[in-house]
């Protein structure tokens, strides 16, 4: 699995195993203010203001290498609470932990909200990796507020 880059499905942020005990990525991101809220963006996220997401992609890989994506996970960034990503801006740093599979023992996909992920916020210099879960902390590259 990985993350998927905006507009180039093929393009794929630091492949990890799907049956690893834990994966993480970090994401460079930029948060600016916005009459609407705070709006996160970065070769990572994907959407428009207001319906920001990050895709996680799960790919099989052939003999040649070549991975072929079957199914993805869409975590929405608009499902972080307020003062989480309040206090992500001031840190520097947002981090999604969940669990990498659906109830039915399958890859976790499709919308990924609250209770699937738990959204919090760090210091920047912190490496947060869990058992079962995967970690994604887009940091603050520019000037929020």
């Amino acid at each position: 699995m990985a993350v998927q880059r905006r507009d180039r499905p093929a393009e794929l942020l630091d492949p990890q195993p799907g049956d690893a005990a834990a994966v993480g990525w970090t994401l460079e991101c930029t948060a600016v203010a916005t009459a609407a809220g705070t709006d996160v963006k970065g070769p990572y996220v994907q959407g428009r203001p207001g319906a920001r997401f990050v895709y996680l992609s799960w790919n099989t890989v052939d003999e040649a290498g070549t991975f072929t994506m079957f199914r993805r996970a869409k975590l929405l960034l608009d499902a972080v609470p307020a003062p989480v990503l309040d206090e992500a801006v001031h840190s520097g740093l947002l981090v999604g932990r969940l669990g990498l599979t659906d109830a039915c023992g399958g890859p976790l996909c499709a919308r990924v909200v609250p209770p699937r992920i738990t959204w919090s916020a760090g210091a920047r210099d912190q490496t947060q990796r869990g058992a079962g879960g995967a970690t994604t902390g887009p940091r603050r590259s520019g000037r929020s507020r």
